[in-house]
């Protein structure tokens, strides 16, 4: 162990799980971005809060920054230690600390993976609501970090309304347990909001008390295909006004071709330029009609070119990967990434000029759509061409950024609407957010991480 600033740290933490190999530098020092060469000072795997406690105090003391990390399945650099920075990773507290049948509320440790958390409330059967395609591997404490949002926002909203309380480890290494579980509490400020979305800026989530609900209805799935892509919102109109809407999600004839050459089944014998995978409640016969009802209104109003429903949970399955394999599909072409948002209102026109837009900018590239449009969630991928030298590709691609985020602020949108800021949306926050408003965000840094050693260079610059 060369730097012997982690002999102070082993001897300020008493039987702290540290790496240092190459190849672990590397693994834990990025996210799913690979724009930056990892290059941490070492991995520091803590068992309990008061590892990440005493970690906290020894960073502070040394000047070395801390990046927080989960699952590391960002996408905009939230991860990335680059700066020799050491890296606290969760993985190790990963364990279901309690359910309370009463307040139906499942208190985890972070570096729990969300398909855990669902399978933990179902086995007191109830569910954990937020979901998306990265449930495996993405942990709850990055999850709470960016506020993720997933496929089924229509109906049941971000992370943030899932979080009944948090334990956080601020940048002075003091432990706040933040609203401890209550439903009603108007106390002062809620600062375990603050905490949420925060891209660990402002402390370590080490403890989150989740919110349970009552399972679903039963569901089923329909696969529509679109003719033109100015219909979109005329299909979600129709099905939201007849449907009890779970998710509304939308894809482009280039999402399935890559889909479909990763493996998933082709749902109709001919391609359509745009489609729609929606799944709704049903159960009953009057059900059942409305659902026959508003896919032949979209198709006697000439907004749907075809269709398919799912006759079994196997079906349904196959229709949902059309829609979630498309990141994985995408990931050999190292796409970059655009994640924004606006309100539902204003999505057919900010549709209709960033159509214009991209298919201005980006004459060559394949430019693959998909996104939460129930929500107001956009997600743009675009490939590089092969070929094309990487910092070429990357200049492009930040020139048409920046154009997009002036549409975003035309429209009051929201540059990151769940991946957060990290690194690569940095330069684009004040298209979101006001001057005054970043000021304040950064006063609120300085009183929750007075060294500035939370995942420094995050969100914005000190």
């Amino acid at each position: 162990m060369a730097d012997p600033r982690l002999d102070s740290l082993l001897q300020a933490v008493p039987g702290l799980r540290l790496k240092t190999d190459p190849a672990d530098l590397e693994h834990y020092g990025r996210d799913w971005t690979r724009r930056w060469t990892p290059a941490p000072l070492a991995v520091a795997l803590p068992a309990d809060a008061g590892q990440v406690q005493a970690v906290v105090r020894w960073a502070g003391a040394n000047g070395v920054g801390v990046v927080p990390s989960g699952g590391r399945t960002g996408l905009s650099g939230g991860a990335v230690a680059a700066d020799g920075e050491l890296v606290l990773s969760m993985e190790r507290m990963n364990r279901v600390l309690g359910f309370d049948p009463i307040d139906r509320t499942l208190t985890v440790q972070p570096g729990i993976a969300l398909q855990a958390v669902h399978e933990a409330a179902r086995e007191h059967g109830l569910v954990y609501p937020v979901d998306f395609a990265a449930r495996g591997s993405c942990s709850i404490g990055g999850n709470i970090a960016t506020n993720a949002g997933g496929i089924r926002v229509i109906r049941y909203g971000n992370t943030r309304e899932w979080v009944a309380g948090l334990k956080l480890v601020t940048g002075t290494g003091a432990l706040v347990d933040l609203n401890r579980g209550l439903i009603k509490n108007s106390s002062g400020y809620d600062l375990r909001h603050l905490a949420i979305a925060s891209e660990g800026t402002l402390g370590v989530i080490v403890e989150a008390t989740l919110r349970l609900t009552d399972p679903p209805p039963p569901t089923n799935v329909m696969l529509l295909a679109l003719p033109s892509f100015q219909v979109l919102m005329q299909v979600y109109a129709a099905l939201r006004e007849r449907l009890q809407l779970e998710a509304f999600e939308f894809f482009t004839d280039r999402a399935l071709h890559h889909v479909l050459a990763h493996g998933a089944q082709a749902p109709f014998a001919e391609i359509h330029p745009y489609y729609v995978v929606t799944e709704f409640a049903t159960g009953d016969e009057r059900q059942e009609a409305r659902v026959l009802e508003a896919f032949e209104h979209c198709m006697d109003s000439g907004w749907v070119s075809d269709g398919v429903i799912s006759q079994s949970e196997a079906q349904a399955a196959q229709l949902w990967r059309l829609r979630e394999g498309i990141t994985e599909s995408l990931a050999r072409h190292k796409p970059y990434k655009n994640d924004v948002s606006v309100r539902i209102s204003r999505m057919p026109a900010f549709l209709e000029q960033t159509q214009a837009l991209l298919g201005r900018e980006y004459p060559h590239f394949d430019v693959v759509w998909f996104g939460h449009i129930g929500d107001g969630n956009l997600h743009i991928n675009v490939l590089k061409p092969d070929g094309l030298e990487d910092a070429v590709f990357l200049t492009q691609c930040e020139h048409v950024t920046r154009l997009l985020a002036a549409t975003l602020e035309e429209h009051g949108g929201s540059i990151s609407a769940e991946h957060g800021i990290g690194l690569v949306k940095k330069p684009y926050l004040s298209c979101t957010r006001g001057a005054e408003e970043i000021a304040l965000m950064r006063g609120i840094k300085r009183v929750l991480d007075p060294s500035g050693i939370m995942n420094p260079g995050k969100l914005f610059d000190r």
